[in-house]
């Protein structure tokens, strides 16, 4: 599975998924199914769609959910999306992922655990993101981080690596 994982190619964060939909193309456009209530992708079940435009530029991060899993597909523009397990006890706690996702980049959904921080940079233009959640919104469950917190040590400034 092609999975546009550019830091630790050899290492997913425990739980993490990637799921890769089927494009169906033809001369009016084309028809994709992102997620199936019968995927085992999907066992933890559905609470809330949601979907937000986020402008050139944008940075959000970290968020982080004490019980709450996510999905997240980008319709629109790209983005560079970090993952980093906080989780006490995790085969992979510490560990960093970053994907590349959107139209230009990885057509995938990515199943986010719950206690894995997560966050994401719009690259040019506008992106837009449609994310389930395994719950309805719930302001307990939520929980945020600085975008430099020192334990992570991520850089969101930082452009591409000059080669």
């Amino acid at each position: 599975m092609k999975t546009n994982l550019s830091v630790n190619k050899e290492k997913l964060i425990d739980g993490v998924q990637i799921k890769e939909p089927v494009r169906h193309k033809d001369e009016r456009g084309y028809f994709e199914e992102l997620i199936r209530v019968t995927d085992h992708f999907f066992s933890e079940g559905f609470g809330q769609v949601s979907h937000a435009l986020m402008y050139s530029g944008v940075i959000k991060a970290w968020h982080i959910h004490k019980t709450q899993i996510d999905w997240w597909y980008i319709s629109r523009g790209d983005v560079k999306t970090a993952l980093f397990d906080l989780r006490e006890n995790s085969p992979t706690e510490g560990l960093l992922n970053e994907f590349f996702m959107g139209e230009h980049s990885g057509n995938i959904v990515l199943k986010i655990p719950a206690g894995v921080a997560h966050g994401l940079k719009v690259l040019g233009g506008e992106a837009e993101i449609f994310y389930v959640t395994s719950g309805v919104y719930n302001p307990q469950e939520e929980g945020r981080l600085p975008h430099d917190d020192p334990k992570i040590g991520y850089d969101w400034l930082k452009g591409p690596e000059i080669k």
